[in-house]
């Protein structure tokens, strides 16, 4: 019996190593060797998916498999009988198949085993003694690295993944009605903590801490200040005083295959209800485009606390329906989810093989003191058109894209158009895009017309794996038209960037842009903005 076991043992290592034990690389697609996590044992050689009973090592492998139980496949139910082995295989292979002999001598009699056979057996582990004891060993300490993580870890349901973006930055040209440069550099970091748990393995729970100080005591951007204009805003310029707070809360979870919920209680946003149809590379506060301006489109830049269903029509078609209150968590008499600020959106998104193309439409209102069209983007008229005192309802449509012409060559644009109302009549204080304001009196049922867009080109892995060059234009919003005060002028913004992938968990970004005609006002000396961020992804 123990001839018939060596030499089926001997034919199954000329034919394919891998598949009896786990190899010392990629352990955890290969086969059962004292080993907790491995899979299970292949009781009928029936089950090998790629293993016919024409081979020429069929009996052999018939033979270790149904009467010896020596050798496991991988998962895929495959035996993988052509591939090469290395000497640490055969020593794996060699190792698993003496405990099964040592385990038929202990329960049988001692006429199993002759001299003959165990001189063969000895052979074999004095020729493998170095990779047999390198295995051991190896297996000894996963089974040590397995326990230390097992009573370390930090939850059996909720994993930690943090983004600490830290920058350099400064900027040129007198500031906004003025005539001098009050632009300082200066260095300032933000941070963030996500704590994401699922119940079922389908849904996720999201918590998230944030830390940050690019913002003054005041709560006012740095870069702002020393410029006069939102326009020349970081995508990542928010906190202040590196204080951490608990600014987003979401919860996602499927009730079908084609249909999931958004809930969340504070912190949602549109772009995390719906996908803002720009290349991930490209809208990533820590990874794309450095700028406020010209991340995505600014109707995504709603926020508060509400809910959203996804519906999947069909695999290349999905319809976002969302619904977001200001701040439904802060009790007020004018604040909830329906008596205070809210958004409502409709989005419908097309993917294609190389694409996306997506047509959305948002309908809002402001409460006063909490007026923002825009997003924080684009001119202060722009942002409250009535001034932020006036409560505004208004209606965005917009329509976004991107296109995948190589793997290392893409473009994508957007474009909107806004209706804003005046929902009350009072005198307001409305920027006069020169840094001052003026009082003028507004009246219930006022309208203004707002418009924006951009388009950009990226290049994905050009220069190394990781990076991405790109060069983005845009025009940021822009009151075309108003009952109250309109804007003359375009500005125009142009951006170029370069990430530098050092590894998986680090990278660098040089970006530089230009504001022509800040506050959409020619008067305004040209802005000049320069960053160098790092990023750090866990």
């Amino acid at each position: 019996m123990m001839k018939k076991f060596l030499y089926s043992f001997v034919l199954l290592f000329l034919t394919c190593p891998a598949v009896w034990a786990a190899p010392l690389e990629n352990t955890s697609n290969t086969a059962n060797v004292n080993s907790g996590n491995s899979q299970e044992q292949v009781t009928s050689v029936s089950k090998l998916s790629d293993v016919k009973p024409s081979d020429w090592a069929f009996a052999a492998l018939q033979s270790l498999v149904e009467r010896y139980g020596c050798i496991a496949g991988y998962p895929d139910s495959t035996y993988r009988g052509n591939r090469g082995l290395t000497r640490y295989e055969f020593a794996a292979g060699l190792n698993a198949c003496l405990n099964r002999i040592n385990e038929l001598i202990a329960t049988s009699t001692n006429e199993l085993v002759n001299k003959e056979d165990l001189a063969v057996l000895q052979k074999l582990q004095t020729e493998f003694t170095t990779e047999l004891t390198t295995l051991r060993g190896r297996v000894d300490v996963l089974e040590a690295r397995t326990a230390t993580l097992e009573a370390q870890q930090f939850s059996t349901t909720t994993k930690l993944n943090a983004q600490v973006i830290t920058a350099i930055s400064d900027t040129f040209g007198n500031g906004v009605g003025g005539n001098r440069d009050r632009s300082k550099f200066y260095f300032a970091d933000r941070g963030r903590l996500n704590f994401e748990s699922s119940f079922t393995g389908k849904d996720l729970l999201r918590v998230r801490l944030e830390f940050g100080n690019f913002f003054d005591s005041n709560g006012k951007s740095q870069i702002e200040l020393a410029t006069g204009t939102g326009m020349t805003r970081l995508n990542f310029d928010f906190d202040s005083s590196n204080t951490v707070t608990i600014p987003h809360i979401r919860y996602f979870f499927p009730v079908s295959d084609s249909v999931s919920f958004v809930v969340g209680p504070t912190g949602i946003g549109y772009t995390d209800i719906t996908d803002t149809v720009t290349p991930a590379t490209i809208a990533d506060d820590g990874n794309g485009v450095p700028s406020l301006t010209a991340e995505y489109d600014p109707i995504f830049r709603r926020g508060g606390g509400g809910a959203a269903v996804n519906w999947n029509i069909n695999k290349d078609l999905i319809l976002t329906l969302g619904y977001l209150a200001d701040n439904p968590n802060i009790p007020s008499e004018k604040n909830g989810l329906f008596n205070g600020g809210y958004n409502a959106l409709a989005h419908l998104v097309y993917y294609g093989k190389q694409g996306a193309v997506g047509i959305a439409y948002s309908h809002g209102y402001a409460a006063p003191g909490g007026v923002n069209l825009t997003g924080v983007t684009g001119s202060i008229l722009s942002i409250s058109p009535f001034g932020n005192r006036i409560p505004t309802s208004n209606n965005i449509v917009s329509g976004q894209a991107y296109y995948r012409f190589s793997p290392n060559f893409q473009i994508h644009a957007w474009g909107g158009y806004i209706w804003a109302n005046a929902e009350n009549s009072n005198f307001s204080d409305i920027s006069n895009g020169r840094g001052q304001t003026d009082s003028l009196f507004v009246r219930s049922g006022d309208n203004a017309n707002l418009w924006y867009g951009a388009i950009g080109v990226s290049f994905p892995d050009v220069g190394g794996k990781g990076n991405l060059p790109g060069i983005v234009f845009a025009v940021p919003p822009h009151v075309s038209s108003s009952d109250v005060r309109k804007e003359g002028d375009n500005a125009y913004h142009i951006e170029a960037f370069y990430r530098w992938r050092l590894n998986d968990n680090i990278s660098v970004t040089p970006g530089f842009w230009v504001i022509i005609n800040p506050e959409n006002n020619s008067k305004n000396d040209t802005q000049y903005v320069s960053v160098l961020r790092t990023t750090f992804d866990f």
